[in-house]
């Protein structure tokens, strides 16, 4: 297999197609008739109402919402949850964590069952935002703000935004580290933090998976053969490097989410420059079946809204017009960030499983439950 496979085969991939007749019925529909209006043939204008006039409509309508989210643990929504129910009371709100690869299938179970249980979809498995496009089902929406996110975070014709800048890289204990931390990727694998590494599986997470294909494209399989030569202690959950790195059992992380403006004095997420990392913009869509529509309209507005997206944990909006942190350049300016990349990687699902087959060669099968547990056909209903 050659390390620059994926890169030929995927940038052959076609980023979605247009929405056609299913956005002309989703327009005429009821839920589609609440939006502010319809341009030509551009698509949908832009919300009008105010997040206020959307919160009595939601009101109106029943005042539910369901969600599902793709995460490692369900306490990861708890700030959604805090956040939703104090600035809309009365809304009862339905927050649903699990791997955005559990959740796809789940929704296209429901959808084929007839059993629809959430109104809105926010996962990492970018390339089911662009399938369901073309089969039509999502309810084609642009929030306030909508022209303001970055081009390539967005759908020309609404089907689906990304809400949010999610980053993956390593981190490790600063105090544990001391002078000789890590600073790069090569340094991983100097001999002197073996078994001193935790690292999310690669082969069970597309991005963590897309994290490690930068590294050995970038320093080649020895790399791979070396970083397994350390001995890291590997667990499901993107969450778990973290987990460890800050309870003191391991001194590197890898394959884990964090902040390149974090002030914690105990841990630090590292973004090297002029060395691969990888982030990417965290999509949602309403789909056209929901039970909710108006709700969800609501959801997309608040979290796409300028006081949402400036209280970045990271540092990285997906607006061109809001800068959490002034001290980063947005994401999409960071060519090491590779944020281009991660989504023609995620339409060639054939590269993506021999990805993960070489990497369990390397690293041995994915062992342990899910860190959300096993949810079942219709979690949330």
């Amino acid at each position: 297999m050659s390390s620059n496979f994926s890169r030929r085969r995927l940038l052959a991939t076609g980023a979605g197609v247009a929405l056609g007749s299913a956005a002309t019925a989703a327009a005429q529909s009821p839920a589609g008739a609440a939006t502010a209006g319809v341009s030509s043939r551009t698509g949908l204008r832009e919300e009008t109402r105010s997040l206020d006039e959307l919160y009595q409509a939601a009101l109106a309508e029943g005042g539910k919402l369901v969600l599902y989210q793709g995460g490692d643990v369900d306490s990861q929504a708890a700030g959604v949850r805090a956040g939703f129910s104090s600035r809309f009371p009365g809304i009862d709100l339905t927050v649903v964590v699990d791997y955005s690869k559990y959740h796809d299938v789940r929704v296209d179970n429901q959808l084929a069952t007839g059993t629809l249980v959430p109104d809105v979809v926010q996962l990492q498995t970018l390339q089911d935002f662009t399938r369901w496009k073309r089969e039509g089902k999502l309810l084609p929406y642009k929030p306030a703000g909508f022209s303001k996110v970055h081009k390539g975070f967005k759908d020309p014709d609404g089907a689906w935004t990304a809400m949010a800048v999610i980053a993956f890289s390593f981190m490790y204990d600063i105090q544990a580290a001391g002078a000789a931390a890590p600073a790069t990727p090569l340094d991983l694998v100097d001999p002197r933090w073996k078994d001193a590494l935790a690292s999310s599986y690669p082969h069970d997470d597309d991005a963590v998976l897309y994290l490690f294909s930068l590294y050995q494209q970038t320093y080649g399989r020895d790399w791979v053969a070396r970083f397994a030569a350390q001995q890291p202690q590997f667990a499901r959950g993107s969450h778990t490097p973290g987990l460890a790195v800050n309870g003191k059992q391991k001194t590197i992380g890898v394959g884990t989410s964090g902040s390149s403006v974090s002030t914690s004095t105990t841990v630090k997420w590292v973004a090297p420059v002029g060395h691969p990392f990888m982030a990417w913009g965290q999509r949602a869509a309403i789909l056209k079946q929901a039970a909710h529509p108006t709700a969800a309209k609501l959801y997309l507005n608040w979290v796409l809204s300028e006081e949402r997206q400036k209280a970045s944990f990271n540092g990285w909006s997906v607006r061109t017009d809001v800068l959490p942190n002034p001290s980063l350049k947005p994401v999409w300016e960071n060519p090491d960030a590779h944020v281009d990349g991660f989504p023609r990687f995620m339409e060639d699902r054939a590269a993506i499983e021999r990805w993960k087959q070489t990497f369990a060669l390397y690293f041995g099968e994915v062992k342990g439950d899910p860190s959300p547990g096993s949810l079942g056909l219709h979690p949330g209903r």
